[in-house]
């Protein structure tokens, strides 16, 4: 999501300055890369064709709530259900987040919101969600910003009322951290868990720790991938491709219109390089170039943005399925002038079509 400068998405809520405290670093990672590989790992081969939903997902206010958009979510199916967590925007252009749990993508209009500040322990300045189990402690842990990046735990996806007191995964500002940190999200092979964001300029950032450390003893971030601020701006998110050793890397680009990209990866801690025909505005991983929608729907938006893959599972490794590939994410009405925080952002899903 777009944090414009001098931290006007988060208001008078961020503190004016941190403390810069050292954490421990872990082994050095690799550089940043541009290569272009000659082919894309099984799968996952380009161009990609979407056709999308309406809107499924709409923002919705009770006395309490004067909300314009919902936006930036997370999902697991866990229980015979669908459990997202997203950001709301009210209509001061104030931030929280909201639950939702349905059976159905077809009942998903209906379900009923929880309001996460109503959570004694998520009042105030909290978005950007990232859901998942993390099992070698056999909790749920959802990770937002605020605007550092934060953690709660629950025993149940399902009761937001019982998601833990915020803590930070870092001891104030370390070292290697952009000016404006966002929308963290965190991936586990083996041995590691990997915290990686963006900062609205050109360049994705990775920490990591020790799957038997995690939460703490993340590293000072490191430079990931670096590109344009145009063409790599945010809201990233990075899986296993199922059945394989790759991973995955989406990043939203920002202009002309809002559009993903997509950078593999042997290793988490390796170099990304672009995917063939799934990089670029004319030819991205998802964007209103190569997106349809469905028989009956009404094009609703240009914009192809923050938004979440749907998993194959739904814990720490964020494995994905390339023969099922579904992306949750917000769109909105073109037409609709305003500042970021007020633009009426609503909730769809994309399905990739197979030519075969």
């Amino acid at each position: 999501m777009l944090k414009t400068s001098g931290f006007r998405r988060v208001g008078t809520r961020v503190m004016a300055a941190v403390s810069l405290l050292l954490v421990a670093a872990a082994p050095a990672m690799p550089a940043p890369t541009a290569r272009v590989p000659a082919t894309a790992p099984a799968g996952l081969a380009g161009p990609f064709r979407w056709k999308s939903s309406g809107v499924l997902i709409k923002p919705r206010s009770d006395e309490t709530h004067k909300l314009v958009s919902v936006k930036d979510p997370t999902v697991v199916y866990y229980g015979d259900k669908w459990h997202v967590y997203a950001t709301t925007a009210n209509e001061r252009g104030q931030w929280s987040m909201v639950y939702l749990s349905f059976k159905d993508w077809s009942e998903a209009a209906d379900a009923r919101p929880y309001y996460l500040d109503a959570n004694p322990n998520l009042r105030g300045y909290h978005c950007a969600p990232h859901v998942f189990y993390f099992r070698p402690h056999k909790k749920w842990y959802l990770v937002f910003q605020s605007q550092q990046p934060q953690y709660s735990t629950t025993d149940e996806i399902s009761r937001p009322e019982t998601w833990s007191k915020p803590e930070d995964f870092f001891a104030g500002k370390p070292p290697g951290a952009p000016r404006l940190w966002i929308d963290y999200w965190v991936i586990c092979d083996d041995t590691h868990a990997y915290l990686f964001f963006t900062g609205d300029n050109g360049k994705l950032y990775r920490s990591r720790t020790r799957i038997d450390d995690f939460p703490k003893g993340m590293s000072n971030p490191e430079i990931a991938l670096e590109e344009t601020r145009d063409i790599l701006f945010e809201a990233s998110m990075t899986y296993r491709i199922k059945g394989t050793n790759t991973y995955l890397t989406l990043i939203e680009a920002l202009s002309p219109d809002r559009y993903y990209r997509a950078f593999t990866s042997d290793r988490l801690d390796g170099k990304w390089t672009p995917l063939p025909e799934a990089n670029t505005y004319r030819k991205p991983f998802a964007g209103i170039n190569n997106v349809t929608f469905e028989e009956g729907v009404t094009p609703w938006t240009k914009d192809i943005s923050h938004g979440e893959l749907i998993r194959d599972g739904y814990d720490q490794t964020m494995t994905i399925d390339p023969r099922n590939l579904q992306l949750l994410y917000q769109g909105r009405d073109p037409a609709v002038r305003a500042n970021y925080g007020l633009l009426p952002y609503q909730l769809g899903l994309l399905k990739l079509e197979r030519s075969e």
